[in-house]
């Protein structure tokens, strides 16, 4: 193996192995990226060992995070992410609780299904794993402890719902993969959608059998009343908000009449709009929306930019080269190698964010699984389904920690993990058909252009 390969090897060891530290990501793989810039030139100027990078090649990443910084596709992420926010403190959730608790409450398992309906709705107009699960959390957890659910269905229903966000279009994971893969927003939007709805189904599905299996862990709502007219005119009015929402910013993109971009401030308008009309638009929530908005974006821009330079630098290594060779040397044939990069991105996600996977390893395989023949879209949503894992999965679970950090007493986090498992089989199951059943992903974008 040439020297620089070694290398190359060496830096992308190091940075999984760094990730353990605790070190904020995006300072790690900008440190990694001018480490092994230094490491190269002293290699071939001291030792006469040819690598091929040095800082004038290095310096190039200042060009591509500057194509990168000038993308409008990524002004969709501050708004969407603004919208998100800020529709988690208009009380939506709330309402939709309460309303959707006196329909499926009245069957085992009702409460669970009442998150998992909601779940896919703040999906459909938040995207933000973070607040999806801690606002499940806070309005679904004491519920169905008080109804004598069992703690870990209870907690490992929340964790999986709260993850769809990133799932289910707007997301701003497909945002980024879009742009690390020079495709379209819509396209992707469209791709997910069918696997977004698969997921929750199973979600679904899952929870009635659980409920009829074990009706003792997963009861009907005590003392529940009749459902009435009254109580469909309310659940209208919960429903009807976010629907229009929803439509308004997905229908423009998939019907051609916006670009993402402006989707994204329709969305982002729509959320002022009716946090207004609810009553919990003020100073206050406007200035910590806005504040949390601008973390969160800066968050993910910074590791954006470090990804820019280590990427850069781990090509210029002849990385990208030795994975591809290792993937096409394997001998599974198209099909196998696929498989093997799924399960590979399965395990890295125990360890890795999925901004890390998206912005490092999606950019890496995808060219090799592309010129095998496959749709990109098809793949790159696979990709993004089998990321969905990565929340749910120790030691790195994000969603696992959002939820410890809100949970009642009783809730710990080894009763979470245990609650997790079924979900994240579902996951994989879903996976599975995706993976056999390509049209799950592309019959939706080729009808756009039908």
């Amino acid at each position: 193996m040439p020297g620089n390969e070694i290398l190359a090897l060496f830096m992308f060891v190091a940075f999984i192995a760094l990730v353990f530290t605790g070190f904020p990501v995006a300072w790690l793989l900008a440190g990694l990226a001018i480490f092994f810039t230094a490491l190269a030139i002293v290699l071939e100027v001291d030792f006469g060992i040819p690598i091929g990078v040095d800082w004038n090649y290095a310096s190039i990443a200042v060009e591509r995070v500057w194509n990168v910084m000038e993308n409008w596709v990524m002004v969709a992420l501050p708004m969407f992410i603004f919208m998100g926010l800020l529709l988690d403190r208009s009380g939506i959730a709330n309402r939709l609780m309460t309303s959707f608790a006196r329909i499926f409450g009245r069957v085992n398992g009702g409460l669970a299904i009442t998150v998992t309906v909601i779940g896919v709705m703040l999906a459909a107009t938040t995207g933000i794993i973070g607040a999806s699960v801690v606002l499940l959390a806070l309005l679904g957890l004491p519920t169905m402890l008080e109804n004598g659910y069992d703690k870990k269905l209870a907690a490992g229903t929340v964790c999986a719902v709260g993850t769809l966000g990133i799932l289910i279009p707007p997301s701003i994971m497909l945002v980024l993969m879009a742009d690390r893969m020079a495709m379209s927003v819509g396209d992707l939007f469209l791709g997910a959608v069918f696997p977004g709805l698969l997921l929750s189904s199973l979600y679904i599905i899952y929870l009635l059998v659980y409920g009829a299996v074990r009706p003792e862990l997963a009861p009907r709502i005590k003392n529940q009343m009749t459902f009435n007219l009254t109580d469909l005119v309310e659940l209208a009015k919960a429903i009807v908000p976010p629907t229009l929402l929803i439509v308004a910013v997905l229908g423009s993109i998939f019907f051609g009449l916006a670009t993402p971009t402006e989707a994204a401030g329709v969305g982002a308008a729509g959320a002022l709009a009716l946090a207004a009309v609810y009553g919990s638009l003020n100073l206050k929530v406007l200035k910590e929306v806005s504040r949390e908005t601008t973390k969160t974006t800066a968050f993910i821009f910074g590791i954006l930019i470090g990804a820019t330079a280590f990427s850069l630098v781990l090509r210029g290594l002849g990385g990208d080269e030795l994975i591809e060779r290792a993937l096409l040397g394997l001998p599974f044939g198209a099909t196998g190698i696929v498989i093997t990069i799924l399960v590979l991105t399965f395990i890295l996600g125990f360890f890795l964010d999925w901004i890390e996977l998206t912005l490092i390893i999606l950019p890496l395989v995808a060219p090799v699984v592309i010129s095998l023949g496959f749709d990109p879209i098809w793949f790159t949503v696979l990709f993004a389904v089998c990321l969905q894992t990565s929340f749910l999965t120790p030691p790195v679970g994000f969603a696992i920690f959002y939820l410890k950090g809100v949970a009642p007493p009783g809730i710990d986090a080894f009763t979470i993990y245990r609650g997790v498992i079924p979900f994240i089989l579902l996951q994989l199951i879903g996976l599975t058909a995706i993976f056999h059943w390509e049209a799950l992903v592309t019959w939706l974008p080729a009808q756009a252009y039908s």
